[in-house]
């Protein structure tokens, strides 16, 4: 079904970015970290008891870790300066326990840790996809489907690396290195205190260093956007590109970003790679200190060989949490970003549901039950009498689409909808199956105000077979289902039929058993257009909507089609909107529209006749030849 409303292109959405001074494929900081922590934290409160286990073994293991080194100098002191031999045996096996514990520790930690990332992300990803089917039509419109999917992958994929290896990471640096600085105060203050002025140093040039690679990552990220916009443009494009033979400019246009791609990939894995060497420059430097500050104290007898060899091996350890923690500030502020759009959609209020919502209630978890209003018209077949009462509508404010339309249509009658492009034919059928709801005025259907029908009454009651077919990567058998999901394989079987669909799907390699590919691309447009009309005859509507149903196929079929829609259409309301005469003519009423209003209506030999805005865009369009 085309929209009249113009669909913001990429330009619109770079231009739109620009203007709130946003770069495509940026890493942005949260704009209220707080807030997005505290709404990540109920998600993951069902499991406090396994995330209270995950800190309990970060502690063990870090305290572990700092265990061995101690033990090293113990040993240099007491059992190799002592000659004690088997005091050095059990020392080393102590040591060994030690580490073997603490790499224990910290598998059951990791392994914990991504347990309960899983589950609280299983529910959050379930959670906003759910909220995803309640959102209303305008927001599909205005929102990209792969910025939808972005929010669906890549930010929860943030959230979760955060959550599974940077909550670990975080503790441990943090614990590793309080333990660190207090063992160093407790072996010798003399030392602990020359060891702090290396420090400063240590952490500035990390977070320096971590600056330009966070930097060079955001570009790297957006290029990356770029490029892989043109990759898909051009393979999806491919029957365009070769058509109009562009094969040499999409190949220049991907070299141009191929390059901006690899000069920011070059820029930030510089400043990457300089990160690990730099920091074990300061590490070599500052065990250099320790070992000359050591020396010069034990040779004053103020520390002993092995308290400094302890001090050496502790400042080892503790340039690594060090630089993990200038890293993860990074990681942190994008899985909370990610946060933030994640709840910026869930946030989104759903689509009003009048009938539904007013009776809506809470069970007995808090979960939100809807219950029809008082008042609200149960569920039942509908007859198919509609009534449209002065609608206005409009897609943006002061820009109307539809104005003071008026119509009323019996039970079964069959209404032409036909008017240059743009005219509002579309959105009339829009607001009738309230993917909009009108402004003004009010519709009708059965002298109930459609407004106080449930939506999902209202469209059971409703078949439509779009102009633009959408099949679902399954079965062609359960795609036909798709209609009325309790019909039996036979009824299935019937429907194809009636659409002429049975001939060329027995023909596939599975027949009714066959995999559709994406948007079943191993079809072709015609024998889409078929089986969206199978599926709508399935469905057995009160009310049918034809939007351009015979656009993809060619005369021989749409007579075929025609026989089937007519059988169908019987006894029902049909609202077709057809540029092809052999469907217009058939029509009970022809509805004339333009600028959204009704300009003519009668039947296709009245109009004719009257020689008026129908008669000309006949003649102008059809040059008195049936289409």
């Amino acid at each position: 079904m085309a929209y009249e409303r113009p669909i913001p292109t990429s330009q619109d959405v770079r231009t739109s970015m620009q203007r709130r001074n946003v770069r495509p494929g940026k890493i942005e900081k949260a704009k209220d970290p707080r807030r997005a922590l505290a709404r990540l934290l109920p998600y993951l409160a069902p499991y406090k008891g396994r995330f209270g286990l995950v800190v309990l073994f970060v502690l063990l293991f870090s305290a572990l870790g700092l265990a061995g080194p101690y033990l090293m100098g113990v040993a240099i002191d007491r059992c190799i300066g002592g000659k004690d031999l088997p005091g050095l045996l059990n020392t080393v096996l102590l040591m060994l326990a030690a580490y073997l514990s603490s790499n224990a520790f910290q598998l059951a930690a990791n392994w914990l840790i991504a347990r309960v990332s899983q589950d609280a992300l299983k529910t959050l990803r379930g959670d906003l996809f759910a909220h995803l089917q309640t959102l209303p039509m305008g927001f599909f419109d205005t929102n990209s489907a792969g910025g939808l999917m972005s929010r669906l992958t890549n930010d929860i994929d943030a959230i979760n690396q955060a959550v599974s290896q940077n909550v670990i990471a975080l503790l441990s640096g943090v614990l590793t290195m309080a333990g660190i600085l207090a063992a160093m105060f407790a072996l010798n203050g003399w030392l602990a205190l020359g060891s702090l002025v290396i420090l400063p140093i240590m952490y500035w040039f990390s977070r320096f260093i971590a600056t330009y690679t966070r930097k060079g990552f955001r570009d790297l990220q957006k290029n990356l956007g770029e490029l892989n916009g043109v990759a898909e443009e051009a393979i999806a494009g491919q029957k365009v590109i070769k058509a109009f033979r562009r094969n040499d400019s999409v190949v220049e246009a991907f070299r141009v970003r191929n390059r901006e791609v690899y000069a920011s990939s070059l820029y930030a894995n510089s400043y990457a790679m300089l990160l690990m060497p730099l920091t074990g420059v300061l590490g070599s430097f500052f065990v250099i200190v320790l070992a000359s500050l050591g020396g010069w104290l034990a040779l004053e007898g103020l520390a002993s060989v092995g308290t400094i060899a302890t001090f050496i091996n502790y400042g080892q350890n503790f340039t690594s949490p060090l630089r993990q923690l200038a890293n993860l500030y990074n990681a942190i502020q994008a899985a909370l970003a990610g946060a933030e759009r994640v709840f910026e959609i869930i946030d989104m209020a759903p689509e009003v549901d009048e009938a539904m919502a007013a009776g809506a209630g809470a069970d007995a978890l808090g979960a939100v039950v809807r219950r029809p209003a008082p008042g609200a018209t149960p569920a039942r077949r509908l007859r198919g009498d509609v009534s449209f009462r002065d609608v206005r509508f409009s897609y943006v404010e002061g820009r109307p689409v539809i104005a003071d339309f008026s119509l009323d249509v019996r039970a079964g009658q069959t209404i032409a909808l036909v008017g240059p492009t743009g005219a509002g034919k579309t959105t009339v059928i829009n607001l009738l199956t309230r993917f909009y709801d009108p402004q003004g005025g009010s519709i009708a259907i059965d002298g109930a105000d459609i407004r106080t029908l449930p939506k999902a009454d209202l469209r059971r009651n409703l078949g439509l077979v779009l102009q633009e077919t959408f099949l679902f990567a399954d079965t062609v058998l359960e795609n036909i289902r798709y209609g009325r999901l309790d019909a039996t394989d036979e009824e299935c079987d019937e429907a194809a039929k009636l659409a002429d669909a049975d001939h060329f799907i027995r023909q596939l390699p599975q027949g009714y058993r066959t995999n559709l590919s994406e948007r079943a691309g191993n079809l072709s447009q015609g024998q889409r257009q078929l089986l969206s009309i199978a599926r709508a005859i399935l469905a057995d509507p009160a009310i049918l909507v034809l939007d351009e149903a015979t656009s993809s196929v060619d005369t021989r079929t749409e007579l075929k089609i025609q026989k089937a829609l007519l059988r169908l259409m019987e006894g029902r309301t049909s609202f077709v909107i057809a540029h092809r005469l052999s469907t217009i003519r058939d029509a009970d009423r022809v509805v004339v529209i333009d600028g959204g209003r009704i300009v003519e209506q009668g039947s296709h030999d009245e109009l004719l006749a009257a020689r008026g805005f129908y008669h000309r865009l006949y003649v102008s369009q059809f040059k008195g030849n049936e289409l």
